[in-house]
């Protein structure tokens, strides 16, 4: 997530566009999630963790490693085909718990990740808004946060927003 301000249709009286004033500044935010579903209880959740810095593989691997910690049973994972999801790290953590199952999305099918649809929400509920710092960012990603993960329609809109079969 970036500071720059993602621009959206507004309603202003004709002849007056809103003007939204900037610093340009390419700090970021970035983020990783994961949103799960219980088969037994049709819960569902949503993971998430933020860092300054871009994600590596050895991020990934911790990311799941307190993700495992929170979830009991077999797991199967979906995600893209990113290099970030990929190294000894990842295998690591695969053979250390061999209930969890990885599986990949097809190449180039972001239609397909539920997850997708979690960044655009957060950047719908953030568009047209300035943004100071990275502490503004992360202050507005927690309320984005807590949000989403007390509404169980908004996640199940996620996944009937993609283009997966919607969770019971």
């Amino acid at each position: 997530m970036l500071l720059i301000p993602t621009r959206r249709r507004t309603w202003a009286p004709r002849e007056h566009t809103p003007i939204i004033t900037y610093n340009y500044r390419h700090d970021r935010i970035s983020a990783l999630a994961a949103l799960t579903v219980s088969p037994t209880r049709q819960h569902l959740g949503f993971y998430l963790r933020f860092q300054p810095r871009n994600f590596q593989a050895t991020d990934v691997a911790d990311f799941l490693r307190a993700f495992l910690q929170h979830l009991r049973g077999d797991i199967i994972l979906r995600w893209d085909r990113g290099s970030i999801h990929r190294g000894p790290a990842i295998e690591a953590v695969c053979q250390a718990h061999p209930r969890l199952q990885i599986k990949e999305f097809p190449a180039y099918a972001p239609e397909l990740n539920p997850t997708e649809q979690v960044w655009n929400d957060f950047k719908r509920h953030t568009a047209n808004s300035v943004l100071r710092d990275t502490r503004h960012l992360r202050h507005r990603l927690s309320a984005n946060t807590r949000r989403v993960r007390r509404s169980q329609a908004k996640l199940r809109s996620f996944f009937s927003s993609s283009q997966l079969p919607s969770p019971p």
